[in-house]
């Protein structure tokens, strides 16, 4: 009955427009349960004689299980001289590409990514794998679709970094608030895969046996992949809904693919698995990882709960909205609304930042989902606004985002906020970073990465794409990006080149090859006085949902909205801010039209700022609302 009443008061948003409606209390996993997965999934791994890591989180990411089968990811053994054993390879299949390709770290390690990803992609309106991860953010969407633009998510996988100031470094039974960091980013290796309980989303299952942590190139064949197959079977009794999963879903006229196979392919019973208390040593063994897991099973958080670090907000700030905010153990707002850092005149005020926030969260509330099932729902997203410095002045959320857009909004307001900025390229040379500021100057013009034109994360990722324009065959790659040569989801460019020392250091620290855990603090770029932290404190994000802020024509921040599709991500992060200039009538809204982006026409083709969806509101026949503004 709880969860009926829950969904008939999701159901009556269109009516009263976000407004809020009781808490109710969401499932969450028990020590039994976690159990039962991992015991599932080593029947299935002993079936087909493919010994794994494996890795059960729940929603938030928080580790509840760490397991590894003798003789698991054994493939590679003695390639890496500091990971010689156990450990997997990150490769899309040419390690000689550079970036994190060719990198070993412990299969372990692998399987948290991948499970992090399927707990994070997920929500109660789609159910997301890291096969649908792949799918999103390759180089062509669909991959191997000649001139098909890249993925809608491309770039994606370089969030929820260990470097993150926003996700949450501490892993254990009492500190359960989350988003936890994901030791690599997100995954697009199949093996990944969300798990349920009464329809509710209560966190994912991870594996690995193969020895290779990549992704799927070709999604026109049917793979019969051992890391998925034993991940399926973990999952049967915690099955994600058969309507949301993500082959149930279209963008650009195209489905996601959620797995290639299911249970009818499994070589055990499931429902038959000895316990996990009856195996004996030998099968394997529970192994810590630092700053991860401890090596003792728990139960995991439920969702909304202040020990999950989401809540109803209570501050009669967002009005009758049902906002959601990010809290700390205290059970304390962790981003409550405030103003910019920079002591300047013309910064952000808290109630600025509440206006803005306010009325981007109403935009979404209105907005028709694009990845949500049923048809007629509404978006779905976390909205981070940011100052000048890279501060974080407010963050707020709907009731189900997932939660990926939580590290990824901020992602995108930061760097919405930096590119259009005057001192961009002074602050990237400084960071080891010139031969972007020099391929950015040579592509666009001189002054470019100085001149104060507005970058809205859509323009910025225009020039991030292996190829330009994007997704045109044999082109050129845009400036921030790797040739299409060198190119791959573990070597994109300056998003990864900017954060990759970062990647390292905490491979070594999970490794024990060295005490020293990376800072909470992505990048080499200069510290901010203000703040102590650089401008990109949790790294760059390529793909749409951000705008640069204006008060007049003086830059005073950027808000980022990530969740749901791009296009709805960009107009809610647009329009809100447009709309609480209006009511704030203090100068604040988006960046005067001469100074955007879109005026750039780099190598003859023009770059982007926004792109709105066609009528996107459930409440009103407007077709196209951001036009003239």
């Amino acid at each position: 009955m709880r969860r009926i009443i829950r969904a008939l008061g999701t159901g009556m948003l269109l009516c009263g427009l976000g407004a809020a409606h009781p808490v109710i209390a969401a499932e969450s996993l028990s020590v039994a349960e976690v159990k039962q997965v991992l015991a599932q999934a080593i029947q299935e791994a002993q079936a087909r004689g493919a010994p794994a890591s494996i890795a059960v989180v729940d929603r938030v990411g928080n580790a509840l299980a760490l397991y590894t089968m003798s003789g698991a990811n054994t493939q590679l053994d003695g390639s890496a001289s500091d990971c010689p054993s156990g450990c997997v390879k990150i490769t899309s299949g040419d390690a000689s590409k550079g970036g994190l390709e060719g990198t070993f770290v412990p299969g372990r390690v692998a399987a948290l990514a991948k499970a992090v990803t399927g707990a994070y992609l997920s929500s109660r309106g789609n159910a997301f794998t890291t096969r649908t991860a792949s799918q999103i953010i390759q180089d062509h969407f669909n991959p191997r679709e000649r001139f098909a633009p890249s993925g809608p998510l491309f770039g994606v996988q370089l969030s929820q970094l260990p470097c993150s100031d926003l996700v949450i470094a501490t892993n254990s039974a009492a500190v359960t608030v989350g988003p936890k960091r994901s030791p690599l980013g997100l995954a697009g290796d199949p093996g990944g895969i969300p798990l349920y309980k009464n329809n509710e989303p209560v966190g994912a299952i991870g594996v690995i046996s193969d020895g290779i942590y990549s992704v799927d190139l070709n999604v026109g064949d049917v793979d019969s992949d051992n890391d998925e197959l034993i991940a399926v079977a973990g999952t049967v009794g915690f099955e994600a809904p058969v309507d949301i999963r993500g082959n149930r879903i279209t963008v650009e006229g195209k489905t996601f693919r959620f797995t290639d196979r299911g249970t009818e392919s499994l070589r055990s019973t499931p429902n038959a698995a000895p316990s996990f208390d009856s195996l004996s040593a030998s099968v394997g063994s529970l192994l810590t990882l630092n700053t991860y897991f401890d090596g003792t099973i728990r139960s995991g958080t439920a969702f909304g709960d202040a020990a999950s670090g989401y809540r109803q907000d209570t501050s009669g700030v967002f009005g009758s909205l049902d906002a959601y905010v990010l809290v700390d153990t205290a059970n304390q707002a962790r981003f409550a609304p405030k103003a910019g850092t920079e002591g300047t005149a013309d910064a952000l005020t808290a109630v600025e930042v509440q206006a803005i926030l306010r009325n981007a969260l109403s935009i979404a509330f209105r907005a028709r989902a694009q990845i949500r099932r049923p048809l007629g729902s509404h978006a779905q997203v976390t909205i981070s606004v940011v100052d000048t410095n890279g501060d974080i002045l407010g963050i707020v959320r709907t009731p189900d985002g997932p939660v990926f857009g939580t590290d990824v909004s901020l992602q995108k307001a930061r760097t919405a906020a930096f590119f259009s900025s005057t001192t961009a390229a002074t602050e990237l040379i400084s960071g080891g970073l010139a031969t972007y500021v020099s391929a950015a100057q040579a592509f666009i013009g001189p002054t470019a990465l100085t001149d104060g034109t507005a970058f809205a994360d859509r323009s910025g990722g225009n020039l991030s794409r292996p190829y330009f324009p994007d997704g045109i065959d044999g082109a050129a790659n845009g400036p921030f990006s790797q040739p299409i040569s060198l190119w791959s989801p573990f070597n994109t460019g300056l998003q990864l080149d900017a954060i990759a020392a970062n990647v390292v250091t905490h491979r070594s620290f999970l490794l024990g090859t060295s005490a020293v855990d990376t800072a909470q603090n992505c990048s080499n770029l200069p510290l901010q006085a203000e703040t102590g932290k650089s401008r990109m404190a949790n790294g760059f994000q390529i793909f749409p949902g951000s705008v640069p802020i204006y008060r007049g024509a003086t830059l005073v921040g950027g808000i980022g909205v990530s969740g749901d599709g791009v296009d709805q991500d960009d107009m809610i992060s647009f329009l809100g801010l447009h709309n609480a200039g209006i009511e704030l009538g203090t100068g604040v809204g988006n960046a005067p039209k001469g100074i955007r982006a879109d005026n750039l026409v780099p190598q003859g083709t023009r770059l982007r700022y926004v792109s709105c969806p066609f009528a996107p509101f459930l409440d009103s026949g407007e077709q196209t609302p951001c036009n003239g503004k």
